[in-house]
């Protein structure tokens, strides 16, 4: 990607331009950011109470505040890109973060995003009655559904991009939909995936298994490996891998063409 193109889907991820195509007839919509958060929650319309953006505010300020101070006293827990194994002072997300990575073979901060997500929406869960609901954390999503839903790929540069969807069914809901890319976003990443998609019944664990596939993804080569490798995880209900025109697929949702490929 020249200098020119990533200035551009840099921009695009990090004023989270995609969120336009969130399906606002079917969610009500609003942002939450706090800090590194910046939150997507989409509610049933019927569903919608204007008192779920203070209730998930205060949830994600309270988290925050106590990882911070779990990792001043235990600074490697956010450092360390291996499995880490947490003090037993360590609070209860902080263990569930380091569980979830294990399985992936990385580092526990690699969970952060999807542990948001989560906790914003089992927040919601808990406070008021919902049928259905989103929450998206830069590419990173925790789904309540009662049907199925398509979601559209953000592949940076890709031919592919926005071109190709994932259709979930709402069988195993609620779930983990995350994404990672070696060109685009802020995560760090060692691979050159345009965008790597996991999704499992835990947001958590979808988060690691995006971020570890993403880094083994050097080239559109290894895309037929990678996805090879997740047959090994019973966790991982479907994976997807983008790199630059090369699609592999694997698990139990199907993708949708979107828009014409030409």
């Amino acid at each position: 990607m020249n200098n020119e193109l990533n200035k551009l889907f840099q921009q695009k991820f990090e004023q989270r331009t995609y969120r336009n195509q969130f399906n606002t007839s079917r969610f009500t919509g609003f942002e939450l950011k706090h800090r590194e958060t910046d939150l997507w929650i989409g509610v049933d319309p019927a569903s919608f109470k204007p008192e779920m953006k203070e209730s998930a505010l205060k949830k994600i300020q309270s988290l925050r505040e106590k990882l911070d101070n779990y990792i001043q006293s235990e600074p490697f827990f956010k450092k360390s890109l291996k499995p880490f194994q947490p003090t037993e002072t360590a609070p209860e997300e902080a263990f569930e973060m380091a569980q979830a990575a294990e399985k992936a073979g990385i580092g526990p901060m690699s969970t952060v995003a999807g542990l948001f997500a989560r906790e914003a929406g089992n927040e919601i869960i808990q406070n008021f009655s919902v049928e259905e609901l989103v929450i998206e954390n830069g590419g990173d999503i925790f789904a309540l559904l009662k049907k199925n839903l398509v979601l559209s790929v953000f592949a940076g540069d890709s031919p592919l991009s926005e071109r190709i969807g994932l259709e979930i069914t709402p069988q195993n809901s609620p779930l983990g939909i995350c994404t990672s890319a070696g060109t685009v976003g802020p995560s760090l990443s060692y691979g050159k995936a345009d965008a790597v998609v996991v999704v499992t019944n835990d947001v958590l664990v979808a988060d690691a298994f995006a971020t570890a596939f993403g880094n083994k993804v050097k080239s559109p080569d290894d895309v037929e490996k990678v996805i090879s490798q997740a047959e090994k995880y019973p966790e991982i209900l479907s994976l997807l891998i983008i790199c630059e025109d090369k699609i592999g697929v694997w698990g139990k949702f199907e993708i949708k063409i979107l828009k014409e490929y030409i």
